[in-house]
C-alpha cells in the first residue's frame, strides 16, 4: 500500500513540472502513458447534505487516471483549530502518508483514514467535520486540490 501512496505522490509531482530547470510554463510539455484498469485505490468522500450537515460516502478512485489537478502541499503540523468541526476550503484530495486519523460528521457518524485510503474533501459549506488521531503523534499528509469544476472520479460503493 505504501507503494500505491509512493506513486500518488510522484504522478502530482511529475504534473507540477512547471517549475523544473527554469523554463516557462507555457511551453512545457509532458506526455505520460495510461493505460485502462479496474484497479482501484479505497477511498472516503466528504459531502455536504441539502441542508448543509457534512456526511460521507465509501467507494474508489480509479487508477491510472490524470487527475485535474495543478499544485499539491505536504504537511505534518496541526493545530487545534483544525480537530474542530470546519468546511473544506476547497475541493481536494487529502492523501495520508502517515497517521490514523478518525473523522466525524455532522450526525456523529465516524470513518477512519490511513495511509492508502484517500480521501475526497468536498464538505465546502455548513458545519463541515472534525478529527482527531488514533494511535498517532503526527499526521503526515499531502493536499491535491482538483480544479475548478473537473471530474473527482470518485466512484460510490454500491448500497
Amino acid at each position: 500500500m505504501k507503494n500505491i501512496v509512493k506513486g500518488i505522490c510522484l504522478a502530482a509531482a511529475l504534473s507540477t513540472v512547471g517549475f523544473m530547470n527554469g523554463q516557462d510554463k507555457k511551453h512545457q510539455h509532458l506526455s505520460v502513458s495510461t493505460e485502462s484498469t479496474s484497479e482501484s485505490i479505497p477511498a472516503v468522500r466528504l459531502v455536504n447534505n441539502p441542508d448543509g450537515t457534512c456526511t460521507f460516502e465509501k467507494g474508489k478512485i480509479p487508477t491510472l487516471k490524470h487527475m485535474n489537478t495543478t499544485t499539491f502541499w505536504i504537511s505534518n503540523k496541526t493545530e487545534e483549530w483544525e480537530k474542530n468541526a470546519h468546511p473544506a476550503p476547497r475541493r481536494q484530495y487529502v492523501i495520508t502518508l502517515k497517521g490514523n486519523i478518525k473523522f466525524k460528521v455532522s450526525d456523529g457518524s465516524t470513518f477512519m483514514i490511513k495511509p492508502g485510503v484517500i480521501l475526497l474533501a468536498e464538505d465546502l459549506k455548513g458545519k463541515g467535520h472534525s478529527w482527531d488521531m488514533v494511535k498517532s503523534k503526527e499526521w503526515e499528509r499531502m493536499y491535491v486540490p482538483i480544479s475548478e469544476d473537473a471530474d473527482d472520479f470518485f466512484i460510490p460503493d454500491s448500497k
